[in-house]
């Protein structure tokens, strides 16, 4: 063998070596290179993978943001027609938004809606044109995105076809090694046109690359090229290699890290494909295209370790809003103050989650569903609360109204007494009657106040020789009070005769100025209370005489609460007149044969007497009844 053949032979086996040393060079993926440890090859479909697994991931790390519907809906146009092929995370992006801008303002519509007095059930939610519009544009999305996966889908197909004719063309030089060096050039075009060649199906690429290196590795085998043309193909490879580095170093001041790993994958598959350099060169360029790499795939990493920290830290946050929400829910509303308190915090609960960013993905649906549950939930039960209170509002203006009618009936009545127990009682059974809103209640209470005054002046006016007797009544009374207070510090036999004279003296004294009333009242009790106390009065007897004082009272308001104390204490004595001989009647059935029995028989006497004594008090009660009736008729 002669120098030159030497020479030729040395080349061909560095070659071969070279194309072993290029397999081993790996394609960035999104871990850190582990720059001291030697890197297992990555085939073509790794690559392939790599590349399609980026297609959707974000484009940037800031998005825009929208404020209205209609800006989200004029870049979903663009999207729809324009040439850029849809991008899904950005589809996703828009279509989420453009749904919390709507259901924003219809929640914003419906709040307006209520808040001036609309009727919750009558509420009906009106179709959105532009919801319609992003729905039509979103499908001619879909279609583009449906019709550019088939293209890329058929594109793969036509490219598989094109590397398998390639490698059968390689197949053939290497079939005819007296032709090598002739067919050298041709085989630089075909190694150039298979880089021109992007993705292949992923089940066939592994197959293909193996394939293309076997008949390329044995191409180089037989291959005798001079040492001029083999230098010139090393200075060739040299300059594109440092080109590639340079570019990769470069894009560690890339601010858009997605965007700077995304160059960073072509890089890399153009590194793949360009062949060796000068075997004392071939680490070293290869230890700075991947240190460059290191720094990327680093700050790739970071950056999604930050987002996933963030989107946790939002998903915390959202999760603690939540449970506010669902806390309020919870808590009882008794008023319609506290409905818009809890309405007031929820909203700002709201407002303070449009602040925060994405969950983690799994989980942002989801938790956005809890929110708005917990949200819906309240407000359905509010508008149910005050669809209710709408109902009960009503009713309680109706039932005044009607009291309002009944009282102007009576305002111009001259039938002074009986007429002024109705209006009171009209008065007493409005107090009973719940609420209204506050100006209509006003309103009504001023109408039915006006036909009460109108009664009442006319009445005074009649009435004031009457309210003269009142005061004389009042002196009067003061007077008994005064000679009972007397009599309290004088001794003798007929002191309980002379109390019992003052109190009937005071029994028959008429009304006094009603202020004065409660007063007088609690005075002359005061005096009678120790005059009892120290007399020893039966128990029975001092309930009789408080009886007979608070009649007064009770036959102020008219004959019918009268006849209904009466009935009522016919009533009563009726069931003690059977609880007596409920006893009387137990009595007849008990043995005295045992002390137990004996005593159990006293006992028994002992709440019969007592049970006697309680329908004596009945009976005189309904007795003093009686004689205030013929009293009045007289």
């Amino acid at each position: 063998m002669d120098s030159q053949e030497i020479v030729l032979e040395q080349g061909k086996q560095e070659e071969v070596k070279v194309v072993e040393e290029t397999q081993q060079e790996p394609a960035v993926e999104t871990s850190v290179v582990e720059e001291s440890q030697p890197t297992a090859a990555v085939d073509a479909s790794e690559v392939v993978g790599m590349a399609e697994a980026q297609t959707d991931a974000p484009a940037a790390t800031e998005r825009k943001v929208y404020q209205t519907k209609h800006e989200v809906l004029e870049r979903v146009k663009e999207i729809a027609h324009g040439e850029e092929a849809p991008q899904k995370d950005e589809v996703e992006y828009l279509k989420t938004t453009f749904y919390k801008l709507h259901i924003a303002e219809r929640e914003a519509r419906q709040k307006e809606y209520l808040d001036a007095g609309g009727d919750p059930d009558a509420y009906q939610v009106l179709p959105d044109e532009d919801e319609e519009a992003f729905k039509a544009e979103m499908g001619i999305i879909k279609e583009r995105r449906q019709q550019l996966f088939r293209e890329q889908e058929q594109e793969k197909e036509e490219n598989l076809k094109k590397k398998q004719e390639i490698i059968e063309k390689i197949k053939a030089m290497v079939t005819s090694p007296e032709e090598a060096s002739k067919t050298y050039q041709e085989f630089k075009a075909l190694q150039q046109e298979w880089r021109e060649i992007k993705n292949v199906p992923a089940e066939h690429a592994n197959e293909l690359w193996r394939n293309y290196q076997l008949y390329v590795e044995q191409f180089y085998d037989l291959l005798k090229l001079n040492s001029e043309a083999r230098e010139l193909d090393f200075k060739k490879n040299l300059e594109a290699k440092t080109r590639l580095c340079e570019a990769a170093e470069k894009l560690a001041d890339e601010t858009d890290v997605i965007s700077a790993f995304h160059q960073l994958q072509k890089l890399h598959q153009e590194y793949r494909e360009i062949g060796p350099v000068a075997k004392d060169l071939r680490e070293q360029m290869w230890q700075r295209f991947k240190a460059a790499s290191t720094v990327i795939n680093k700050r790739h990493q970071q950056h999604f370790e930050d987002l996933r920290a963030r989107e946790e830290e939002n998903l915390a946050k959202k999760t603690a809003l939540c449970e506010k929400v669902e806390a309020i829910c919870a808590e009882e509303n008794k008023t319609s103050a506290d409905w818009e308190r809890h309405t007031q915090q929820i909203i700002e609960l709201q407002a303070e989650w449009k602040t925060i960013g994405f969950a983690p993905q799994k989980m942002n649906v989801k938790i956005f569903e809890r929110f708005r549950a917990a949200c819906d939930a309240f407000f359905a039960r509010k508008a149910e609360h005050f669809r209710q209170q709408k109902e009960t509002y009503k009713e309680n203006a109706d039932k005044k109204r009607a009291l309002i009618e009944k009282a102007k009936a009576l305002q111009d009545s001259t039938e002074w007494r009986s007429t002024s127990d109705k209006l009171i009682a009209l008065q007493k059974e409005w107090k009973t009657i719940g609420m209204v809103p506050k100006k209509l209640g006003d309103q009504l209470w001023e109408e039915f106040l006006g036909a009460c005054n109108k009664f009442f002046e006319a009445r005074n006016a009649q009435g004031a020789g009457q309210r003269n007797e009142e005061r004389e009544n009042l002196e009067k009374k003061r007077n008994v009070i005064e000679q009972l207070r007397q009599v309290a510090d004088e001794a003798g036999d007929d002191l309980q005769a002379r109390v019992q004279k003052l109190v009937e003296e005071y029994n028959g004294i008429g009304h006094v100025p009603f202020r004065e009333k409660d007063k007088l009242y609690e005075e002359y009790h005061a005096v009678l209370d120790k005059l009892y106390k120290e007399l020893n009065v039966s128990v029975a007897r001092r309930r009789l005489n408080k009886f007979k004082d608070n009649l007064k009272q009770v036959a102020e308001r008219g004959e019918a609460a009268l006849d209904s104390e009466r009935a009522r204490l016919m009533r009563q004595y009726d069931t003690i007149k059977q609880e007596v001989q409920t006893y009387e009647n137990n009595l007849g059935f008990l043995s005295v044969s045992s002390k137990k029995g004996s005593s159990l028989i006293d006992e028994m006497k002992r709440k019969v007497q007592k049970l006697k004594d309680d329908m004596q008090l009945v009976k005189d009660k309904i007795k003093a009844i009686d004689e205030e009736n013929r009293a009045k008729e007289e």
